[in-house]
């Protein structure tokens, strides 16, 4: 017989009376049925088998075992460039080794005059001679007939995006014997700066987010020196080999 509630765990004490009125009832219990009562302690239901025994408080459904992520519902994408080290040369002289080029040329390309003005600023600190155009087509004219070392090019200078820009896609068909000699910058809302695979995947050298602008000259100081240390000697090995 039942002594203890199957929910609050209270004594179940009952008289001679009581106990002879539930054991006639489990008695009269017909196969598969229960005699509910219900605890004097906690006041919740007590069902009782045929002999007095309770079932216990309902237990809760297990937890379903975590889904296995699944490689093709999510691109999986490097961690951004920390950008920490902007803050400790933003007051630092800023000397730029030109070693590779002796007058290096820039082309700008930027609907926005402030911000044409900003670049070419920055370009001519690095020792760059830098100039700008109105129209992609004038500037697919100037860089066939012009060996531009450096093209920044902003992502709203033509409508319709990168994506359809007539110009970005001239330069990701460029010849590689051109292409190699020029260090493209992408400018955007959409980049992270300094991120490389979102250079690599855009056909550029480096990315540039429209929010860091401010700080143009220093990312320009980190990058444009650091790709002619790493590349500058395979180029002249190239040049060596007739391969320009």
């Amino acid at each position: 017989m039942i002594s203890n509630c199957p929910h609050c765990q209270g004594a179940l004490k009952f008289n001679a009376a009581q106990l002879t009125k539930i054991e006639q009832a489990l008695k009269a219990l017909k196969p598969g049925q229960r005699l509910p009562l219900k605890c004097p302690h906690c006041a919740k239901p007590m069902n009782l088998d045929a002999a007095g025994n309770a079932e216990g408080p309902p237990k809760a459904a297990a937890a379903p075992p975590p889904k296995a992520p699944d490689p093709s519902a999510e691109e999986v994408k490097p961690p951004p460039p920390n950008m920490d080290w902007l803050k400790s040369q933003k007051n630092e002289a800023m000397q730029f080794d030109d070693h590779a080029r002796d007058v290096p040329m820039a082309l700008v390309l930027h609907g926005d005059d402030n911000m044409r003005h900003l670049i070419k600023s920055a370009m001519e600190a690095l020792g760059y001679q830098a100039s700008s155009v109105e129209t992609p087509e004038i500037a697919i004219h100037e860089t066939m007939s012009t060996s531009y070392a450096c093209i920044i090019y902003h992502t709203g200078f033509e409508r319709g995006g990168l994506k359809n820009s007539t110009f970005h896609n001239y330069m990701r068909m460029m010849p590689m014997s051109r292409r190699r000699y020029t260090f493209y910058i992408l400018i955007g809302p959409e980049f992270i700066s300094l991120y490389d695979i979102q250079a690599l995947a855009n056909s550029a050298n480096l990315v540039v987010a429209e929010k860091d602008m401010k700080d143009f000259q220093p990312i320009l100081h980190k990058a444009i020196p650091y790709y002619e240390q790493l590349f500058g000697p395979l180029l002249e090995q190239l040049a060596d080999f007739g391969k320009k």
